[in-house]
């Protein structure tokens, strides 16, 4: 069988492994504009961290931006310098070089799970548990984003991992004369790591694991072999520069944004985004398909497991978090990202042992697998039909075949050969990662207004045009336009045109009136505008974006 020759050493698994993973995120990478609003606001971001030399500060145009800490920034802004480097033209525009760390992250998130997996179970389960992350919709997505949250997961899985095996080692009894420095170091470099990301999150994850484990163990002796005296020193050699930096530039500024202003906020709807408790298990089947049936199979034979040493672990770092995330108002799907690596470990364990739940309604479970890719095909096709007005055809095949694999994995499924079900609805769902992000997302240009904006300003001909966007704000236009691009109102915009040539006002519809009224107060002159229609995805509805130029300009 080619998955067992894939996996019949270490060596061969990590190769599989980061080939599928390329095969699951590349599809769309290069080719998907930027999307509104978080990745764009990451990356503009950091593309004026490289612009201005200033690597302290964070900022969206002369606003701060101090919701997360600088760790993502750097992360991209060294991939921004190194493709700059390699000569690719223009790569402060590509979004595609903002979204390298997030696919390093995902790619190594998934590798790390397969290690970490190896704690508990054989190397062909640890295999299958992480082509369970791979394949997840959830990391698909997030991999392909320029946002901190791919690069948190391969941070709290590397501590995760290196806490597993600690613990696993104390509970067989090991008492090796000479503990090794490997898991300590990496223990205490991800929680460094995942701190600079994204703050004190990670400490939750590990902590809550730490106090459920201690509390059924009635000890902690297992965490001295981690060397926190030490590795409590390197974690704050780690952080403590840049947080002491940007405390001397901002005060205490940052952590008012941060903790306050963002993190404390999520305790409520922040932004529209509350939903009741219970949000994220119903998500699951979702964010977590394509193993969200086998994942369902094996909860009974997982919860019937759980004073065992290593289902204790797994649960300790999946159930506390998970009821702190559904108790929390605020939720976003990828908030419980950081958690799949356990529920892939803990499914894997109860189908190696053959006790998946033969109940009738977990096993029906299995015609997700099919029922998926159905239900996606239709609504991307119908979306791309509302959209562009045209049926995308070339992803027809894929969807198709993506329904194909998935009706197989659906009917080959029996518990005692759960895995073959399990590798066919992989290729299900790589099939549907291709046809929707590789195809479909690509050619939706109504849906990236700011694309169509920014190339019709590429092929003007003065030299360094500048321009206003009256009604438009989002963060993509920023990005593909120029940091300088300023955001003001229909009148604003008129007043700026009237100050210089090469300047271009982009105004909504909405803005128009107010841009014209202005304009034959101050009796500027201007050219028939260019016309950009598409949709604000941020705002669910329809633009359209006069581009309007001062008369003269060439």
């Amino acid at each position: 069988m080619a998955f067992e020759f894939a996996t019949a050493s270490q060596w061969r698994s990590i190769l599989f492994l980061t080939l599928t993973c390329l095969v699951l995120f590349l599809p769309g990478f290069f080719t998907i504009p930027p999307i509104d609003r978080d990745e764009v606001r990451f990356a503009q971001a950091t593309k004026q961290m490289v612009e201005s030399g200033d690597f302290v500060d964070i900022r969206f145009q002369d606003d701060v931006r101090y919701k997360k800490p600088v760790g993502i920034y750097w992360m991209q802004a060294a991939t921004l310098k190194t493709i700059s480097a390699l000569g690719v033209p223009r790569a402060q525009v590509r979004i595609w070089v903002y979204r390298l760390p997030s696919l390093i992250g995902a790619i190594g998130a998934v590798l790390l799970t397969y290690w970490t997996a190896l704690a508990f179970v054989t190397r062909q389960g640890a295999v299958l548990a992480a082509l369970m992350l791979a394949s997840c919709v959830l990391l698909g997505v997030e991999a392909r984003l320029a946002k901190t949250d791919a690069m948190l997961l391969l941070s709290v899985t590397a501590a995760m991992g290196a806490m597993a095996r600690v613990y696993m080692s104390w509970q067989r009894g090991e008492d090796p004369a000479h503990p090794s420095w490997g898991p300590p170091a990496i223990f205490w470099t991800a929680l460094a790591v995942g701190i600079l990301l994204k703050g004190p999150l990670i400490l939750m994850f590990v902590g809550l694991t730490m106090a459920v484990v201690a509390f059924f163990d009635r000890s902690m002796a297992w965490f001295w072999r981690l060397r926190p005296v030490w590795g409590l020193m390197w974690t704050l050699v780690l952080v403590l520069p840049w947080f002491v930096l940007i405390f001397l530039r901002a005060g205490d500024t940052f952590f008012a944004d941060s903790v306050g202003g963002d993190m404390l906020s999520k305790l409520g709807a922040q932004e529209s985004h509350g939903a009741p408790p219970g949000t994220y298990l119903l998500l699951l089947w979702v964010t977590f398909w394509p193993a969200a049936p086998l994942a369902g199979m094996a909860a009974p034979a997982v919860w019937r497991a759980r004073r065992e040493p290593g289902a204790q672990f797994l649960l300790a770092w999946l159930v506390p978090s998970w009821i702190v995330f559904e108790a929390v108002l605020t939720k976003l799907p990828h908030y419980v990202l950081p958690l799949y690596p356990a529920i892939a470990i803990l499914t894997i364990g109860a189908l190696e042992r053959r006790v998946l739940s033969r109940n009738s309604w977990l096993v029906r479970g299995a015609a997700w697998w099919f029922a998926l890719p159905a239900i996606a095909a239709v609504l991307v096709i119908v979306g791309a039909i509302k959209a562009i007005h045209q049926p995308v055809f070339p992803a027809w095949p894929l969807f198709a075949f993506a329904m194909v694999f998935g009706l197989i994995a659906w009917w080959l499924f029996e518990d005692s050969r759960a895995e073959r079900s399990l590798l066919n609805a992989v290729v299900a769902a790589a099939l549907l990662a291709g046809a929707t992000y590789g195809v479909v997302l690509p050619r939706l240009n109504t849906v990236f207004p700011s694309q169509e904006v920014a190339r019709a300003l590429r092929n003007v001909t003065c030299v360094g045009p500048k321009a206003a966007a009256a009604g438009f704000h989002e963060p993509s236009l920023v990005f593909m336009t120029d940091t300088s691009t300023l955001l003001t109102d229909g009148s604003g915009a008129a007043d700026f045109l009237a100050h210089g040539t090469c300047r271009f006002a982009l105004v909504e519809q909405r803005s128009e009136r107010a841009f014209v009224q202005r304009a034959e107060a101050i009796g500027l002159r201007y050219n028939a505008p260019v016309r950009v229609d598409g949709y604000n995805i941020s705002q669910g509805k329809a633009i359209s974006i006069a581009i309007f130029r001062s008369e003269g300009t060439e």
